[in-house]
């Protein structure tokens, strides 16, 4: 990351597979470079400033003070995820009978919630932005998915026997959005 009087603060993704330099919007609605590897901060910095004309032409880029609300935003949640999420999981997994490795808590644009198939529960902080009940549905998905790692008609019983009413729940998740 680096900072820029213009830009605000600027993603740098080192690739050992870029042979050249791309801008584009970063999920977080920051300006990113994505450069080789071998490239230093030094040679970034020079690289932006050479292309300022061209980044605001072609880059549809947010303001940066929005960037900063957003951080500010993200912080908050993550805060209250922390608080929150990991003893929910915990909590439906002890009444339930899973056994999960871990919580990991995420900021994942498109995803409220994943389960790996080494047993970590990955929750979206922006869960702290939705009722609990929704919350709650996310996580007992995510707990059916140790048993079933996929979405068969037995992943669906398994849910529907913890939460009754997910139909609905599901629905109305749509109505929100994971990204923070």
């Amino acid at each position: 990351m680096i900072r820029d009087h213009e830009f605000g603060e600027v993603v740098v993704r080192h690739s050992p597979l870029a042979k050249g330099v791309r801008f584009s919007v970063a999920p977080s609605g920051r300006l990113q470079m994505s450069v080789p590897s071998h490239t230093s901060d030094f040679l970034a910095k020079r690289i932006l400033n050479a292309n300022r004309d061209l980044i605001r032409e072609k880059v549809p880029l947010g303001n940066p003070e929005t960037q900063r609300a957003r951080d500010a935003k993200k912080k908050i949640l993550m805060k209250k995820a922390k608080e929150y999420l990991p003893y929910r999981l915990e909590y439906y997994a002890n009444l339930y009978g899973y056994k999960y490795e871990r919580c990991r808590l995420s900021h994942a644009a498109t995803r409220w919630g994943s389960c790996s198939s080494t047993g970590t529960i990955s929750l979206n902080i922006g869960l702290m932005q939705v009722p609990e009940p929704l919350r709650d549905y996310v996580i007992l998905h995510e707990l059916s998915h140790l048993n079933h790692m996929d979405h068969s008609p037995d992943f669906w019983t398994e849910v529907a026997e913890h939460d009754p009413r997910y139909k609905e729940h599901r629905k109305k998740l749509k109505a929100f959005s994971p990204g923070v």
